[in-house]
């Protein structure tokens, strides 16, 4: 299990996150994503710790804290949502495999 924390400062680190975490226990890893096309960090990131008491813990004491000028978002993270195959980009075609041009009006 991991840990989300969002609503960070763009100029946040891993070592900043491993800094704060560590107080609630050890941590394991710490991801921060980046945009694809510009590198810059979006935002948010994952913790993941030792056991799921520490979890709990830093959870507790940092969701809603300041920190860097910014309250923090942390919970539990959620599985990443499956993304759809084909006619998932929403541009009002009508849904995936239907063919645009034979509609009736």
């Amino acid at each position: 299990m991991s840990i989300y924390v969002g609503n960070l400062s763009y100029e946040v680190t891993q070592d900043d996150i491993m800094n704060v975490f560590t107080e609630y226990g050890t941590v394991k890893r710490v991801q921060i994503p980046t945009d694809r096309e510009t590198g810059r960090k979006r935002g948010f990131a994952f913790v993941e710790m030792a056991s799921e008491a520490e979890e709990s813990a830093a959870i507790e004491a940092l969701d809603g804290a300041e920190w860097m000028d910014r309250t923090l978002k942390v919970n539990k993270a959620k599985p990443r949502e499956q993304r759809g195959g084909r006619g998932g980009d929403n541009r009002g075609g009508g849904g995936g495999d239907r063919n645009r041009f034979s509609r009736r009006y």
